[in-house]
């Protein structure tokens, strides 16, 4: 595909959209969905923007995704099974255009990146629809030549912060990223949790010190009462594995939109 020099239109970016819905006094939610997961994943992703999603969140399946725990693994090995690639996870996208009616954000590791080279693959998501990239495993410190090439091609740079990152490197972190600061509610992979961890509050309050772009919490948020709670500090939330179970158990579109309307709910009534 060549796509050089195609940015995302202005409907799609991700950055100003979450700002709008911020200054209205919302807060944000963002599901997460592994992209090929099932036959009819795109479905899914308009479901969830009918019922209240502000963005989502699409993982590029990967056979070694380090941050992920055992659901977000089972569906990326159940899309990388069924030959889903990174080149057919965009064109479905592309596909798919105006359906989803929400700003996309990319989640996927750098390996897949660099081997596409990075103006290309920046290109190849802005000419998608896609507003921002998650990039878990690419250092603060290495970043610099991705960063570049996303911003040229006007797809964001969320970045994340970890309960652990000390307050020099959370500054320099927040003044990096672009789209929306990924606060990590809690060490370790991704997955369901009974209790909110304190962690995930303490990281969103330290990180609204240093930034003005929205915070959102992911990892770790898995009922709605725990969005509603993180969301006293946060401007929204980042839900994954909650949802992605409810998928890998047969839940098509209609079960996927009925979580989201609950999360919406909790958060709207908070």
């Amino acid at each position: 595909m060549s796509t050089a020099g195609v940015a995302v239109g202005e409907s799609r970016r991700l950055e100003p959209a979450l700002r709008r819905q911020r200054a209205l006094g919302r807060k944000l939610l963002v599901p997460y969905v592994t992209g090929g997961m099932l036959t009819d994943w795109t479905t899914v992703l308009a479901a969830l923007a009918t019922a209240g999603a502000d963005a989502i969140e699409v993982g590029i399946p990967f056979s070694d995704p380090i941050m992920d725990g055992p659901v977000i693994q089972e569906a990326s090995d159940r899309a990388l099974a069924a030959g889903t690639t990174p080149q057919l996870v965009l064109a479905a996208l592309r596909h798919a255009g105006g359906e989803i009616g929400v700003p996309l954000a990319v989640m996927t590791y750098y390996n897949l990146v660099d081997r596409a080279g990075l103006d290309r693959f920046a290109a190849d998501l802005a000419a998608s629809g896609v507003g921002g990239a998650i990039l878990p495993d690419l250092p603060l410190d290495e970043s610099a030549p991705w960063r570049r090439a996303a911003a040229a091609a006007g797809v964001d740079q969320v970045l994340l912060a970890a309960p652990t990152t000390g307050e020099e490197r959370l500054a320099a972190i927040c003044s990096a990223a672009s789209g929306f600061l990924y606060a990590v509610g809690l060490m370790g992979v991704t997955g369901e949790r009974a209790d909110l961890a304190t962690s995930s509050l303490d990281v969103a309050t330290r990180a609204s010190r240093y930034t003005d772009l929205p915070v959102l919490v992911g990892v770790g948020i898995s009922t709605p009462d725990q969005a509603r709670r993180v969301c006293a500090v946060a401007d929204g939330v980042v839900v994954g594995s909650a949802l992605v179970r409810r998928l890998l158990e047969g839940g098509g579109p209609e079960a996927a939109a009925a979580l989201v309307s609950e999360f919406r709910e909790a958060l709207d009534a908070g």
